[in-house]
């Protein structure tokens, strides 16, 4: 069967990063990149450069170090916007400028105080300007699906007359449904004959959790590229979720007669990378990623999933990079075998992190008793995603019961020097995050605390996920360790280190 191809646009690095706390450094963004690469995705918005100078400089090394995607930079239709976009993304391969501009009276008469037709001609001028510097170029309709459709009509048929190599239609408040959307799909390519020319796209929002079926519903409509995320990550309740929406199309091929060319088995590890690095945990029930999405504990299931896999499972673990290792290692096994079960994992470790990984291995093996290729992948997934350590945690001590006011001591090093300190609590994390604080300098308000069993067992290694408010602005920081008192600490601490890392 003949299917066409859909275009896979990742905007993970540029939306998917405007999630309070999730800010990602230059060497990390490239990270991501890579994988993305890795994946198969068509085109990596790589970011907005003229929100920042880093931003724009983190663009520019995305843009010059992967090769295979085509490297977008969004730009508002303003000629310093693209000028600065246009600088960031001119070494790639295969560089595009985004263009955005709202195309509702909301957004024309509210946010841009225009009329429809001086924003018609910012629109145009802003794409033919684009267009001058870079032959590939995209225009976004922000808030399409509250446009009136024949102003939209003709803003998308303006833009494409000088230049517009790609239209996107955006759903960007989440307002649309799927038939509703679906139809505005089908509706723009009747109405409007050079969208024939140029490739039509779609960006749905969550807001109403109808990202993903909202995208489907335009694929089936006729829409050629699909804007996403990792793990549907954005703002407010995030973007169409990419690994949803790929495998819906995989999963289901009679009903869609479409393809992307998404390397699935790369799915997980990049979900776990993007979790990492952004600090933002999968929901457990989370399709295809989450931790329970190929679990089964009722009974029935758990008969039928074992006379047949089909049974309950519309899709196999190892199709989405989902595996399962039985080697065990203990505070016994060596470099060499550490680095044999990395290999298996997918891990090709250079020195310098393989040793820290290794030492991290023996820290928490000596505390457990054995540690899973789960716990193995925590501790690499740890490691690869932390900041540049202005404080680094040596160790802490914690008392604490119901007849005892809870006491922490915690001991960092900054430099070379040793700083040791103690702190009184509501209880022991309370206790531990005032003595952080004291250390550091800083004080935080804790917004957001969360803490779960990565692995399984009574010795679980157990990871923790805080959002901190420092000094106005939000930070998020992860820890794992055997002792939950610990991964608090360490979670605590690397928000802290973060704050330095940005800002100090």
């Amino acid at each position: 069967m003949t299917t066409r191809k859909i275009t896979v646009f990742d905007t993970t690095l540029r939306d998917g990063e405007q999630v309070p706390g999730a800010k990602l450094n230059a060497k990390q963004k490239l990270e991501i990149a890579f994988q993305l690469e890795r994946l198969g995705v068509d085109v990596i918005e790589a970011g907005f450069p003229c929100s920042s100078p880093g931003d724009a400089q983190a663009v520019k090394m995305v843009a010059r170090e992967v090769r295979k995607p085509i490297i977008a930079g969004l730009a508002r239709a303003v000629q310093q916007d693209i000028d600065i976009c246009w600088e960031s993304v001119r070494e790639a391969e295969q560089p595009r400028i985004h263009v955005v501009l709202g195309s509702s009276d909301i957004h024309v008469q509210k946010k841009l105080r225009m009329d429809r037709d001086k924003a018609l001609e910012l629109a145009v001028e802003s794409v033919k300007y684009a267009k001058s510097l870079c032959p590939d170029v995209e225009y976004s309709t922000e808030d399409a699906s509250r446009t009136d459709f024949e102003y939209l009509c003709r803003v998308i048929d303006e833009v494409i007359k000088v230049g517009a190599t790609t239209i996107n239609v955006p759903d960007t408040v989440g307002y649309a449904t799927p038939d509703e959307f679906g139809d505005l799909i089908l509706r723009l390519r009747e109405n409007i004959p050079a969208l024939d020319k140029v490739t039509l796209s779609v960006h749905c929002h969550n807001d109403l959790g109808l990202a993903v079926a909202n995208s489907v519903a335009a694929i089936r409509n006729g829409a050629q590229q699909v804007e996403c995320t990792v793990n549907g990550i954005g703002e407010r309740a995030g973007n169409a979720s990419m690994e949803e929406i790929v495998m819906t199309m995989r999963t289901r091929p009679t009903v869609f007669q479409a393809h992307t060319d998404i390397n699935t088995k790369e799915i997980y590890r990049t979900s776990r990378m993007v979790s990492r690095l952004m600090n933002i945990p999968v929901q457990p029930n989370k399709a295809i990623v989450g931790a329970n999405a190929f679990a089964h504990s009722s009974g029935i299931h758990q008969d039928g999933i074992l006379k047949d896999r089909s049974t309950y499972e519309i899709m196999r673990p190892e199709d989405v990079g989902i595996k399962e290792h039985s080697m065990v290692l203990t505070a016994r096994s060596g470099r060499a075998a550490v680095r044999h079960e990395l290999k298996d994992l997918g891990f090709e470790l250079e020195k310098g992190l393989f040793e820290r990984v290794f030492q991290r291995f023996i820290d928490v093996a000596d505390r457990k008793k054995e540690i899973t290729a789960k716990d193995l992948s925590s501790i690499v997934e740890i490691e690869m995603s932390k900041v540049p350590e202005t404080y680094t945690f040596l160790g802490m001590q914690f008392m604490s019961g119901d007849q005892t006011t809870p006491l922490s001591s915690v001991r960092l090093k900054k430099g070379d020097e040793i700083l040791t300190d103690a702190a009184i609590g509501n209880g022991p994390v309370d206790a531990t995050y005032r003595c952080i604080e004291r250390l550091v300098g800083y004080q935080g308000k804790l917004m957001e605390y969360d803490i779960k069993a990565i692995t399984t067992g009574k010795d679980a290694l157990g990871e923790a996920m805080v959002r901190v408010e420092i000094e106005g602005r939000a930070y998020s920081g992860v820890g794992t360790s055997p002792d939950v008192i610990e991964a608090s600490a360490r979670a605590y601490l690397n928000a802290f280190n973060r704050f330095f890392a940005y800002t100090v």
